[in-house]
């Protein structure tokens, strides 16, 4: 498959400087500055092909940001090595940003007092987009972000929904080969945020456009991703698909049972109970150890059963554990 990304062994490491307190010591610290190095990012390597949607996650402090960072050729890498496009994205960075785009859910690239349609055309001149293209790009665009209501706006008057929606579109109007997202959905409600969830599966499946999506909304991660990177104090946790880590890791269920009159069920090895209102119990298990189907049918061999349900463990309590006893 055609490789859009290639990490190799990166690292990146900060140098601060280490101030004494004290008048005294910050006067020895201008003579003598002492230093310490934080890394911030330490050995990753993963590779990304064209038309993947890949979600790139970890806890505030993780090296996340970093990261991306370096991907966008904002940092350059202590170590290792990136090629993004068949370029270097520091290097080359004029090629680099020309075939890229980014959506900051906190940053907005449009010009505040601007109608949205203004800060458009100034992106065609900045990006040299040809007319025809541009305006084809456009009508796409307002179409299926529903900007038509919007678009002869100032950008300070519009909602936060739609301010996302109009960045989204002026990150894409160059016709990016490569999109990183940032929070997108950050903020928003259920409703604005399924139509942006539902324009990048568009942006990724129909016109086969890679994205990198870095999101704390799991939701985000399972609606829009095939594939997870988790990085946790720098270092790579995980590499695989969305599905898979579930299936891995996802293993604790619930069977929530409501019996027809108090029910008093007798210790089942692998399964712990916990009663609730209305003759209900609910039992937790682990489905590598205990069986749903044998459960439910020891169960109704043995009670009268009004109603039973099973949930499973969502992507977001599955991340939350990695993150606190590691993999």
């Amino acid at each position: 498959m055609d490789t859009v990304i290639e990490c190799s062994a990166l690292k990146k490491e900060f140098k601060i400087n280490k101030r004494p307190k004290g008048f005294l010591g910050h006067m020895a610290n201008l003579i003598v500055p002492k230093f310490e190095y934080k890394q911030a990012v330490s050995d990753i390597s993963f590779r990304i092909n064209r038309g993947d949607a890949v979600g790139f996650i970890g806890a505030n402090g993780a090296g996340k940001s970093t990261t991306i960072k370096m991907l966008t050729g904002i940092l350059a890498p202590t170590e290792g090595s990136i090629t993004a496009l068949g370029v270097h994205p520091q290097k080359d960075r004029k090629q680099y940003v020309a075939k890229i785009g980014a959506v900051f859910g906190q940053k907005s690239q449009l010009s505040w007092d601007l109608p949205v349609l203004d800060s458009f055309y100034l992106l065609q001149k900045i990006y040299q987009i040809p007319d025809q293209q541009f305006n084809q790009t456009l009508e796409q665009f307002t179409d299926i972000l529903d900007m038509s209501g919007f678009i002869e706006q100032p950008v300070r008057q519009l909602s936060l929904g739609q301010r996302m929606r109009a960045d989204i579109a002026a990150s894409l109007l160059h016709k990016p080969e490569l999109v990183f997202f940032d929070e997108p959905t950050i903020g928003l409600d259920v409703v604005a945020k399924e139509k942006i969830r539902e324009f990048v599966r568009y942006l990724n499946r129909e016109m086969q456009v890679t994205v990198i999506f870095t999101t704390h909304d799991m939701q985000d991660i399972e609606q829009v991703c095939q594939r997870l990177i988790i990085i946790d104090k720098g270092r790579k946790l995980y590499d695989g698909t969305v599905e898979g880590i579930k299936s891995t890791f996802g293993n604790e269920k619930k069977l929530i049972v409501q019996f027809e009159s108090p029910a008093c069920v007798y210790s089942i090895p692998g399964v712990s109970q916990k009663l609730k209102p209305n003759h209900v119990i609910e039992f937790s298990f682990s489905s590598d150890q205990v069986a749903v189907k044998d459960l439910v049918q020891a169960l109704l061999a043995e009670h009268a059963v009004l109603d039973i349900s099973i949930t499973e463990q969502g992507i977001e309590q599955i991340i939350r554990e990695i993150y606190e006893k590691g993999i």
